[in-house]
């Protein structure tokens, strides 16, 4: 059947302005929907269970306040994709789970107007270093929602087997080393520590500080802080632990080694809590060693809550986020994340146990410090050149001396 080009403008024109109308029915320009609501819209890079679980307290937020209805956008693996497309399209949502805020600052709204309009009580509810890795040059773009610090997990049998009593908080990475040679049996297969081939940047960081050094100083500087003797001595540990065969390299982050049972030690995050457990492995946790009577300190991964400088709905947004990060959400994510409000802490006795309460140890310890990321204006190329550099000191095909290596980074 044939249709002729008058007819099919018609039906084209008719369509369009039905859905014109749908849309008009459904949000008025104030962005309100024909309820008298605001819409906001969320956005998570949360999959599978856990996004069934944010629906819920979603539902629960849009029930117990009227005038707001949240709407949930889970971007998952494409999450970093479609922000930054919203962004550049000024569609960004209102309310995002955000943890580069380096990257993304100029897209966020600050927010320590509506922080200052609570008590003080309200911000110090947080532990203080999670506001490290939610703002920028003291400016807070996000409220924590999650974290996690690293910490040593060990294998209980194979210090069984060796003799060793387990570590305890306070001890040095000469004992660790020493531990690790222990730890090490070639008939037995085994070897007393695995860390990645390839650390990430971001995480080996943390091993500096504790050391009293850091890739660059408070100006963005590499030389005198990168190529300092403390950064070499620490570097060379490392080194010295492949060459002396205690120590191998993963081709992940050690997690894999961990769970056949042959590696004694691995430092990682509150990640691998329930997978270690489900794979039988009798472990325990301890703070990470430190260099003599310098105390240790961890790299924090933490997830916050942004709000959209281009939001039309600011005051609704942030009363949705101070729910997000609230005492009810902190203990409805129990089971999978580590809660950041003390108060909640301290009604769930954390401190009380024997597993989390170390990386709460390591919180504390590491509140003093500010991730390379946050301070230079090119983290990503820097970034890069520390992974070139890191494989050619840790790949046994090349295994350059760290002071060498570091060298050409800094130059």
């Amino acid at each position: 059947m044939k249709f002729s080009k008058g007819y099919v403008f018609l039906v084209f024109t008719l369509v369009l302005a039905m859905l014109l109308s749908a849309c008009s029915s459904s949000e008025s320009s104030d962005g309100k929907n024909e309820d008298g609501k605001v819409t906001l819209r969320f956005a998570t890079w949360d999959v599978g269970e856990d996004v069934e679980l944010q629906e819920k307290l979603i539902d629960q937020f849009n029930a117990e306040n009227t005038d707001i209805n949240v709407v949930l956008e889970a971007y998952g693996g494409d999450y970093d994709t479609k922000i930054t497309a919203g962004i550049g399209a000024k569609d960004a949502p209102d309310v995002m789970y955000m943890w580069n805020y380096p990257q993304y600052k100029d897209a966020l709204e600050p927010l320590d107007p509506y922080i200052e309009e609570r008590d003080k009580e309200y911000k110090e509810n947080f532990y203080e270093a999670l506001w490290n890795y939610n703002s920028i040059n003291e400016d807070v773009y996000g409220l924590p929602v999650g974290y996690t610090t690293h910490v040593v997990y060990y294998n209980k049998d194979l210090f069984d087997k060796a003799g060793l009593a387990y570590p305890k908080a306070g001890w040095t990475w000469d004992e660790f080393q020493e531990a690790s040679k222990k730890l090490t049996n070639k008939g037995d297969k085994t070897t007393g520590f695995a860390f990645p081939g390839k650390p990430d940047p971001y995480d080996f960081e943390m091993y500096l500080w504790g050391n009293g050094a850091s890739y660059v100083d408070d100006k963005g500087n590499l030389d005198g802080s990168l190529n300092s003797p403390e950064s070499i001595e620490t570097f060379d540990m490392f080194y010295n632990m492949l060459e002396e065969e205690v120590a191998i390299t993963s081709e992940s982050w050690g997690d894999t080694e961990m769970k056949s049972g042959k590696v004694g030690m691995i430092i990682n995050g509150a990640w691998y809590l329930s997978a270690f457990e489900e794979a039988g492995i009798n472990y325990g946790v301890v703070e990470i060693p430190s260099f003599g009577d310098k105390p240790s300190a961890s790299i924090v991964s933490s997830s916050g809550v942004a709000m959209s400088k281009d939001s039309e709905h600011k005051e609704e947004a942030f009363r949705f986020m101070e729910f997000w990060t609230g005492e009810q959400a902190n203990k409805e994510r129990l089971s999978f994340e580590l809660p950041v409000l003390k108060s909640v802490v301290k009604s769930e006795k954390l401190e009380e146990d024997p597993t989390k309460k170390v990386f709460y140890s390591m919180l504390e310890q590491s509140k003093e410090y500010t991730p390379t990321s946050f301070i230079t204006e090119d983290w990503s190329q820097l970034s890069e050149n520390l992974e070139l550099t890191f494989e050619q000191i840790f790949n046994p095909s090349t295994r350059v001396e760290p002071k060498k290596a570091i060298k050409t980074v800094v130059e």
